[in-house]
């Protein structure tokens, strides 16, 4: 008896996929190098480049992050609500702002207050004025107000992190002055004089200064008034009451003539 061919007793699908791996296999040794190249690598060598940017990357952020030196920052004092209004530490600053614009940041300022729930925080924000009298043309005399600091403010506040964010961010504001960039209070004693300039102390009995645009040593004509015409220099000026001393030559001596300061004109 002869014995079958275990070849010949393969199923015809395995003969099929047997024949097609020897047919990839010498097509694939067929082929010149240049186009097995082309052909690229197997599924089992293919690494994706974004994995290798994305290595990349994080290892330079690693980098970046352990050259990076450590700076400390000093926090800000903190609000703490549980302190009674009698134990907050309430002193006076001056702020910087824009020239022209004081009263306006002002009310910006207490409007920002008002909207944070800060009121506790602030006790007063003056825009230092003093009254001065002037004389139109005609010697009519008027009182106006004036900024004795035109382009600063003063605020009485508590100062913590919430406090000054509010007068950072407050638009026209620049900032608080003081020393190396930390605000400084103001000494009692200055702020008492500011105060009492812009007639915000009760017992304040300043008199209203007169505007006089001239200073002692000027050259002046009398316009006006039984000296009209006489040349002279100024030898005294008297503020609280608006009036100049002019020396003038009468009969060829220097004879000193009090005369209201808007009677002379500069020569």
């Amino acid at each position: 008896m002869v014995e079958p061919d275990s070849s010949q007793g393969a199923s015809p699908d395995e003969n099929l996929q047997q024949t097609g791996a020897e047919s990839a296999t010498a097509h694939s040794s067929a082929l010149p190098n240049d186009e097995a190249d082309a052909v690229g690598p197997t599924p089992t060598d293919y690494v994706p480049d974004s994995a290798q940017t994305d290595d990349s990357a994080d290892a330079e952020t690693d980098d970046d992050e352990a050259d990076a030196p450590y700076i400390h920052a000093e926090p800000l004092e903190f609000i703490d609500e549980s302190l009674a209004d009698k134990d907050l530490k309430f002193e006076w600053y001056i702020l910087k702002v824009q020239v022209n614009r004081e009263d306006s940041i002002k009310a910006s300022l207490l409007r920002r207050i008002n909207m944070n729930g800060l009121e506790r925080f602030f006790k007063d924000v003056v825009v230092p004025t003093e009254d001065v009298a002037e004389f139109t043309k005609t010697g009519k005399r008027r009182v106006v107000k004036k900024k004795i600091y035109p382009g600063y403010i003063l605020v009485n506040m508590v100062f913590n992190d919430e406090t000054w964010f509010i007068v950072r961010e407050t638009s026209g504001i620049g900032d608080f002055t003081g020393a190396m960039g930390k605000p400084t209070p103001m000494d009692p004693k200055d702020v008492e004089r500011i105060l009492r300039s812009s007639k915000m102390l009760e017992e304040d009995t300043n008199q209203v200064r007169t505007a006089i645009p001239f200073k002692v040593g000027d050259r002046v004509r009398v316009k006006e008034g039984y000296f009209q015409n006489f040349e002279g220099d100024i030898d005294g000026i008297d503020q609280a009451n608006g009036r100049v001393t002019v020396m003038i030559n009468i009969f060829g001596r220097s004879t000193p003539v009090e005369l209201e300061h808007w009677q002379i004109e500069a020569v």
